[in-house]
């Protein structure tokens, strides 16, 4: 009877290590399966549909030379700045407004190039003003009267394309996004999810942390996120974190903008003048405002950024690297500003577009679909006084989504043997099985041989 059970019990071992084996099989075959099925897409640059982008169209035709830029006016108009009537009467042949200026842009840009190669005065930015074809410089409340004084001979010995101008506040970085990640240095924002093909990336800004800056989601240390493994700061304002799972997870096409909501990404472009725009930090939540000037450039205390997108939009410590964005197109990351999103400021930020081109990645955006109900502009906190822009008419954020926690480079055991993608559990399995069934075989020898030496002893006393 002892062995009769002995014989059930190996059997049913050995069958449920042969079961182990098939379904460790399984395993590894489907998570090697679903690691090689892109499961979003990545985009470079959308395809030209804006006004914006037949005003740009319309200056790179031209030329430098007979142009000073181009914007979109309050009715969603394309203006093209001209120096003279017969490039004005080409630009209303090709369906846009013209407005004839004195300077071009290549006067404007040899301005701010002499601007750029004076003494670098903290407190102080620069930009192309194209809607009033001039380079206005500001000046913020730290900057000394003898330093506003020298800056202004300095413009005066330029020409009247310069224009000086004081503002409240301070120009600073925004360092402390749409979903907060933390580190020893600092509270920054999450931009946007981006990839080189193989692993995926936080977007972030540059000033948030220099290389090997370690990331987390929570202030406990708990779930990292991943390492700065590049930065450009100063000179340019952005930074790569590097996923510790190698992978951004379910939403990584998703922007935060507040209480659980989020907002679709769908392409990426450039910034155009007059563009109504939102931006989207986790100090200050949801914000929408108007581009005012490109090309500028903000003498941080930290150091100068140049190339920069002006705009209304408000924000506050904490919002550094958070996205700007409209109708689901991406633009550029936070940098910094004056203000606050009480009594209004300036906001500079980093253009996407020359950050992917220079890290040689990829945003990863959603695969476009029918429309669904997107957040208003009235849910972007364009209360009076919060440095929003007036009359956003039809523009929105995006295509409404649900947002989740930054936690996707999470690496508990947990997370490793519920991911789909990893094949770990499936060989676990395997040699769990290969193991119990050389155990069953090996045991079931030594028995064997236990009983001869039983029976061959009793037979020869």
């Amino acid at each position: 009877m002892r062995h009769a059970r002995r014989r059930v019990v190996r059997r049913v071992t050995r069958l449920t290590a042969v079961g182990g084996l098939l379904l460790g099989g399984a395993m590894v075959t489907q998570a090697a399966m679903a690691s090689d099925t892109p499961a979003r897409d990545a985009a470079t640059l959308s395809a030209p549909q804006t006004p914006a982008d037949k005003g740009s169209a319309l200056v790179a035709k031209l030329g430098s030379a007979r142009t000073a830029g181009s914007w979109v006016d309050s009715g969603g108009r394309t203006v093209v700045a001209v120096t003279d009537k017969a490039t004005a009467a080409e630009v209303t042949k090709a369906g846009a407004e013209a407005k004839v200026v004195p300077y071009s842009m290549n006067q404007l840009k040899s301005a701010a190039s002499a601007l750029s190669s004076a003494p670098k005065v903290p407190g102080t930015a620069w930009a192309m003003d194209y809607r009033n074809n001039r380079v206005l410089v500001e000046g913020d409340s730290s900057v000394s009267a003898t330093s506003w004084a020298a800056m202004t001979k300095v413009a005066k010995s330029i020409g009247a394309s310069v224009e000086m101008q004081r503002t409240q506040g301070k120009f600073t970085t925004r360092i402390n996004g749409a979903q907060p990640i933390l580190s020893t240095g600092g509270r920054c924002s999450a931009g946007y999810n981006v990839t080189n093909g193989q692993t995926d990336f936080i977007l972030t800004a540059g000033h948030c942390g220099p290389v090997g800056s370690i990331w987390f989601a929570d202030n406990q240390g708990d779930q990292q996120l991943g390492k700065t493994v590049s930065d450009n700061f100063p000179g340019s304002d952005f930074s790569l974190v590097q996923y510790a799972s190698g992978s951004a997870g379910e939403g990584a096409d998703v922007v935060a903008i507040g209480n659980g909501s989020g907002v679709t990404i769908t392409g990426l472009a450039d910034a155009a003048v007059g563009e109504k725009v939102f931006r989207s930090g986790s100090t200050s939540g949801l914000h929408d405002g108007e581009v005012t000037a490109l090309d500028a450039t903000v003498n941080y205390p930290e150091g100068t950024v140049t190339g920069l997108i002006q705009t209304t939009v408000c924000a506050e410590p904490g919002d550094s690297g958070g996205p700007l964005f409209s109708n689901g197109i991406a633009l550029g990351v936070t940098s910094g500003g004056s203000g606050d999103c009480t009594a209004g400021g300036t906001t500079f930020f980093q253009p996407l577009t020359k950050a992917l081109a220079a890290l040689n990645v990829k945003l990863l955006v959603a695969p476009k679909t029918a429309a669904s109900p997107a957040p208003s502009a009235s849910a972007a906190g364009s209360a009076a006084g919060t440095g929003s822009a007036a009359g956003t008419g039809s523009v929105t954020p995006g295509t409404s989504a649900p947002a989740t926690n930054t936690t996707a480079g999470t690496t508990t055991l947990a997370s490793r043997l519920t991911d789909p993608k990893n094949v770990g559990p499936g060989l676990l399995v395997i040699a769990g099985s290969l193991i119990a069934l050389v155990a069953t075989r090996w045991i079931r020898a030594e028995q064997d041989r236990k009983a001869f030496q039983r029976h061959y002893s009793a037979m020869w006393g």
